[in-house]
């Protein structure tokens, strides 16, 4: 073969032996420049308590030397007098050598970040696991799609046909699956936004429920009455929701209605003696209390505290406490609490007989 005569004339046995210990050099050079830096890299991390550090120490330390030799043949090679072809091919294989070697770093750290997300949700958030699970393999076609559209642009093969061939098919799949991908994105939004978590009570719109199960498509609440709801993730995010279960406190606003008769000195000091009775309750915070209007029927006296759980078994609890504590107190003072009453007042019709009579024995005479 020609390339092959001219190859062998143009370099001489002591230039192929510089270039082997070369090669042999610079590989064994960058085999112990990754040792050591996963070493000093992982002696760092100790030191911190950010997680990014620890990932890239346990990525330098699972490096492939393999991957160093295309490099290292095509440094050595440069002492060599070459053909184009074959100084192009060595080229060529040291740039895919390195797009693999970046390649397997990121899928690395990639893998190791979505394993402890997928781990910590299975331990808080076992629904959102296979959500994030599926997030991590998209991720990971995303790269090596990259890796591969790189190392064929390096091997001069025309990737913008290819690109637009990928764009075409690309938008007639997400065409045909535009709900269930509108769905599978939602879900996604759902487990990295987290407006809910498996256990908390929403409202949406009318419904209420316990959610139970975030799934890819779908989202499922355990109603207060037991029945299922099942809504789609698309529909669920673009609907008002109601989260109780992030409340810090809960807001109380209630009102009694008293009688007319209740005498001035005791409509004076009643909001006083309903704020003692708010505050005496564990877990309260009084707001208010004040006489607020008159009523058709009733002196209106309105009450805003709030109550220090979200929880609403709790809230109950307090409110009771305190609905059964202003009885007693009212009983013992004699003030008497009001209901819707009527008065009626009849007139008496005019007495017209005796006056006709009188006028008609005046006629006679």
């Amino acid at each position: 073969m020609k390339w092959w005569t001219q190859f062998t004339k143009s370099n001489d046995p002591v230039e192929f032996l510089a270039a082997f210990l070369v090669a042999l050099t610079v590989w064994i050079a960058l085999v112990i420049a990754q040792r050591f830096a996963g070493r000093a890299l992982a002696r760092a991390s100790e030191c911190t308590e950010v997680r990014w550090d620890d990932l890239l120490a346990q990525a330098v330390k699972v490096t492939n030397p393999l991957l160093f030799l295309p490099v290292a043949i095509f440094l050595g090679s440069l002492v060599l007098d070459l053909p184009a072809r074959i100084e192009r091919f060595l080229q060529l294989a040291a740039v895919v050598a390195l797009l693999l070697q970046v390649g397997l770093w990121m899928h690395y750290i990639l893998g190791r970040w979505v394993e402890k997300k997928v781990e910590f949700s299975r331990r808080n958030e076992p629904e959102g696991a296979t959500a994030l699970s599926l997030l991590g393999f998209a991720a990971r076609v995303v790269l090596w799609s990259l890796v591969l559209l790189l190392a064929l642009d390096q091997l001069n093969f025309n990737i913008t046909a290819l690109v637009a061939g990928l764009g075409i098919g690309g938008v007639a799949v997400a065409l045909a699956v535009q709900n269930v991908l509108s769905d599978l994105f939602a879900s996604l939004s759902i487990v990295l936004d987290k407006p809910f978590v498996v256990g908390d009570f929403i409202v949406v719109d009318s419904l209420r429920g316990t959610v139970e199960r975030v799934g890819v498509k779908t989202t499922r609440l355990r109603s207060l009455d037991g029945e299922l709801l099942v809504f789609s993730n698309t529909d669920l995010l673009k609907s008002r929701i109601r989260n109780f279960k992030r409340m810090f406190d809960r807001r109380v606003e209630f009102t009694l209605n008293l009688a007319y008769q209740t005498p001035l000195e005791k409509l004076r000091v009643i909001p006083q003696w309903l704020g003692e009775i708010v505050k005496a309750q564990k877990r309260t915070r009084l707001d208010r209390a004040h006489f607020k209007q008159y009523g058709d029927s009733a002196l209106v006296f309105e009450v805003v505290y709030y109550v220090l759980d979200p929880d609403h078994g709790v809230y109950m609890d307090v409110h009771q406490a305190i609905n059964l504590a202003i009885f007693e107190r009212f009983a013992r003072e004699g003030v008497e609490f009001a209901y819707p009453t009527r008065t009626l007042r009849v007139m008496q019709e005019p007495a017209v007989q005796p006056v006709r009579a009188l006028m008609a024995r005046r006629a006679e005479s």
